[in-house]
């Protein structure tokens, strides 16, 4: 565990494969135009949000478009978006990162994204078993990253060879940017210890997250080097628990056991160590979704990836998150259904709560009335405003 506890990295999401009210039903979809991820976007920006995941894979929008056309209408929100070893080279990755890097001045954080379906695999043209899905991606960050870094790359691995390989336009984050990864088999351990950046975690109980981090810094110290830590959750906050539980139960209220048999079906076939352990939290029961206090595993009976979510009233999710602060996690990568009024909902009841990175446009100040008792705008001078947000 870590002594003191470092400011977090609070990250939100956007929804490039659908959003909605419920899971695992059309009631209360929401169509994700570009327009839409573009509010999302915005309001992370303006709320304070240190950047937004894009996720990557057949069911999504694909996260290097919709970056780059979110870019431009945002100022400070970083981008974490996803390169695929087996399905790019490691050359043109390289070109496409610093590219977007450079437009984004410095807002690309990149998601290293081994792939976890083989039927999704076999779709994109990528036979590889477990083993050597992670032999590749070593292989790829080790070109991938000097590239980055300006140098010249020959390369003759057993998946990869590079000849000459060079970047004309370097990325503007010195060495490029910060690589986040997560795998929680031997292999991909190995492959964080010794070429990335940030390990990432699903949100796993804290008793078994700080057991991962011992592993994995057990490895990275063997290899000479120290990561830093994240974990990803949904989140549903509301001013008092028994809202909050209301509507995590109302988020699953046209949930089928047919649906959740599907769903599970579906994951069962992965060869992703992180799904089993997501899986294997609930069991694809409906009587055993608290599977820590205030830690919720009903997303995960018909999502795959993320299946949890934390669950209460501001205070108690703000010392959730302290919990796994303390084991050494520094950068929270969260979502909720809907996504945009739930980033608003998050910043406002939680962001108060507790110490971040970026501050946040949420304030707290004196109430400012009009005549009928609704707030005007909002109490924040433009110079009060501009010392908030420097």
């Amino acid at each position: 565990m870590s002594d003191t506890t470092a400011d977090a990295n609070i990250l939100w999401f956007i929804p490039t494969h659908g959003d909605g009210r419920y899971l695992g039903t059309s009631e209360g979809g929401r169509h994700v135009s570009l327009g839409y991820m573009r509010q999302v976007a915005q309001a992370a920006d303006e709320l304070g949000y240190y950047g937004v995941l894009l996720p990557t894979g057949r069911s999504c929008e694909d996260s290097w478009v919709v970056a780059s056309a979110l870019v431009p209408s945002t100022r400070r929100l970083r981008y974490l978006v996803a390169v695929r070893p087996g399905l790019q080279s490691p050359t043109v990755a390289a070109r496409m990162t610093a590219t977007l890097d450079r437009i984004s001045e410095g807002r690309l954080l990149i998601n290293v994204v081994t792939g976890g379906d083989p039927v999704e695999n076999k779709g994109d043209g990528i036979f590889l078993n477990h083993e050597e899905r992670y032999a590749v991606t070593r292989e790829f960050l080790a070109v991938y990253r000097d590239l980055l870094a300006g140098k010249t790359v020959d390369y003759k691995g057993e998946h990869i060879a590079v000849e000459d390989g060079r970047l004309l336009f370097l990325p503007h984050q010195p060495g490029g940017p910060p690589l986040f990864f997560g795998g929680s088999s031997e292999a991909g351990i190995d492959v964080a210890a010794h070429t990335v950046d940030k390990y990432l975690t699903w949100g796993e109980p804290p008793a078994a997250v700080a057991d991962k981090i011992v592993r994995v810094k057990a490895a990275a110290d063997k290899a000479g080097r120290k990561l830093s830590f994240g974990i990803r959750l949904h989140v549903i906050v509301r001013e008092t628990a028994d809202e909050a539980w209301r509507a995590a139960d109302d988020l699953i209220r046209h949930v089928s056991d047919d649906t959740i048999a599907s769903a599970q079906k579906i994951f069962a076939r992965m060869d992703s160590e992180g799904q089993r352990l997501m899986s294997q939290l609930h069991g694809g029961r409906r009587d055993r979704l608290e599977i820590s206090p205030n830690l919720w595993a009903g997303v995960g009976l018909v999502r795959g990836g993320a299946g949890t979510a934390l669950v209460g009233d501001p205070q108690t999710v703000a010392a959730r998150i302290r919990e796994y602060q303390a084991l050494g996690i520094d950068t929270f990568i969260l979502s909720g259904y809907p996504h945009l009024e739930e980033a608003y909902r998050f910043a406002e009841l939680v962001f108060p709560l507790i110490s971040q990175s970026r501050a946040g446009a949420v304030a707290r100040g004196t109430l400012n009335t009009g005549p009928f008792g609704e707030t005007i705008a909002n109490d924040l001078r433009p110079a009060q405003k501009q010392a908030a947000q420097s």
